[in-house]
């Protein structure tokens, strides 16, 4: 039996990860492997495979569909099989086995939520899964929101000091205090269970449900964080409005409609998100802010 890696999936690991992405990518046949025959699966299909992980279709020993994912572990997934088994399928994929870089998982078609002809639409299936999802406590364990602000707020003067431009760097600065405002304090449901990367390629069509989220990075923490990926993708149809503030908003008032959340805080807590995004973009060497990340914020705050 031959496990044969996808040559993006070896270049985002090497792009990425460096040496060590490169040695992941070397071992990961023989990772599949392992994990076939330890859950006595057949393979069925051709694989799949997204930035990190490489899925391959299995059949089960009683001759039922599954999905067996293979992925490097970072801070990003971890407590990713403790999440799903906490939803236990509602709006979300199922996950039959956990081992340390694996997941057996329930079968989806491979047709994403993208292929949906209306955003608004996709929008709002997105917002009604993630209310489903917002339902349960976050598992004893799941990384806290805290932890990560902590560090976001930490980064923003290095951050500041690699920026040109004195109104990107005021307009940096704002996200900051909006986000170190919201969290204070941990008012809100900041024990809730998101999924923090719910975009519409995160969203698969099912057999058992129409649509059911897919790759959770799981945290503990305020609704209001997990906004942001249904704004930001799907991007060349926001501009293609001609209005760019006004589908932004759009959008966003169509998920805090559905969501039930307080406008103000699930502004503060997305203009938290571009700061995070932000902040990643920065340190990659541009001295200046990701236009759609300043159009989405511009959006919200006018």
């Amino acid at each position: 039996m031959t496990i044969e890696v996808p040559a993006e999936l070896a270049a985002c690991h090497a792009r990425f990860r460096g040496d060590e992405g490169r040695e992941w990518i070397a071992a990961l046949p023989a990772l599949a492997l392992s994990y076939l025959q330890r859950w006595d699966l057949r393979l069925d299909g051709q694989a799949r495979h997204g930035m990190v992980a490489l899925v391959l279709p299995v059949l089960r020993r009683d001759g039922s569909p599954a999905a067996l994912k293979l992925q490097h572990v970072d801070y990003e997934h971890v407590g990713e099989g403790s999440a799903l088994r906490a939803w236990a399928g509602d709006g979300a994929v199922l996950c039959y086995e956990e081992g340390d870089e694996a997941l057996l998982l329930e079968r989806l078609e491979d047709r994403p939520l993208t292929t949906m002809p209306s955003a608004d639409e996709a929008c709002a299936i997105i917002a009604s899964l993630l209310k489903r999802l917002h339902s349960y406590e976050a598992p004893a364990g799941t990384r806290p929101l805290s932890e990560i602000v902590s560090g976001m707020l930490a980064d923003v003067p290095k951050t500041l000091a690699g920026m040109a431009s004195s109104t990107e760097r005021d307009a940096l600065r704002y996200w900051a205090s909006a986000l170190e405002e919201v969290s204070v304090g941990g008012v809100g449901n900041g024990d809730r269970l998101l999924h923090w990367d719910l975009h519409y390629d995160n969203v698969l069509a099912g057999t058992r449900e129409p649509w059911l989220a897919i790759d959770p990075k799981p945290l503990r923490s305020d609704p209001g964080f997990d906004l942001l990926p249904a704004l930001h993708n799907r991007w060349d149809e926001i501009v293609a409005t001609g209005d760019v503030g006004r589908a932004v908003r759009r959008r966003f008032d169509i998920m805090v409609e559905i969501l039930g959340l307080p406008r103000d805080r699930a502004v503060a807590w997305t203009l938290g998100r571009v700061l995070q995004n932000s902040i990643w973009e920065i340190a990659e060497g541009p001295d200046r802010l990701e236009t759609v990340q300043l159009a989405i914020a511009e959006a919200l705050l006018d």
